[in-house]
């Protein structure tokens, strides 16, 4: 992986300790997400990419934010409990954080410069942009709000057929 990439520590909703040196060899679909947006069924396309790929190497995980019109007002057990009622997920959801500005995660810090927006900006402009990396830890793309989950299909078949 990617060694700046690699080594970012991030929080599980449940408190656990994670970088993505913990998902060394698979293909990470990383998502800022929120409960009370537009774009919020996308947790239900979220989750059938986890179930279709995790066996061969995908793996999703979503970073609630609420940074966005306060989309994502409640805590981390609310939004557990949230996502798992309404949406059924299963995939690995992370504490609440910020992607812009001066409290950004060290994490989406690192994919905006990577790989910037619109005209060359690193600003995240919504909830559900998406990054997608590959099984050698290199991001491969960022996707907008506006791309629907099942959209990645193919670029996600594409990275896990790669050998690492």
């Amino acid at each position: 992986m990617s060694e700046d990439l690699l080594n970012i520590p991030c929080t599980t909703i449940k408190g656990e300790q994670k970088t993505l040196a913990d998902f060394a060899g698979k293909a990470v679909l990383v998502v800022n997400t929120a409960s009370k947006c537009g774009f919020t069924p996308q947790y239900k396309g979220l989750e059938k990419l986890w179930q279709d790929y995790k066996d061969q190497g995908l793996v999703v995980l979503g970073f609630p934010c609420n940074q966005f019109g306060k989309q994502e007002p409640g805590d981390e057990g609310a939004i557990s409990g949230f996502c798992e009622l309404n949406y059924g997920v299963s995939f690995p959801l992370f504490k609440k954080i910020d992607v812009n500005g001066d409290q950004a995660h060290p994490l989406f810090i690192q994919l905006k410069k990577k790989a910037p927006g619109l005209l060359g900006s690193e600003r995240i402009k919504w909830n559900f942009t998406k990054f997608l990396i590959g099984r050698d830890g290199k991001l491969v793309k960022r996707f907008a709000p506006l791309t629907k989950p099942e959209e990645l299909t193919g670029e996600i078949q594409a990275l896990l057929s790669q050998s690492i």
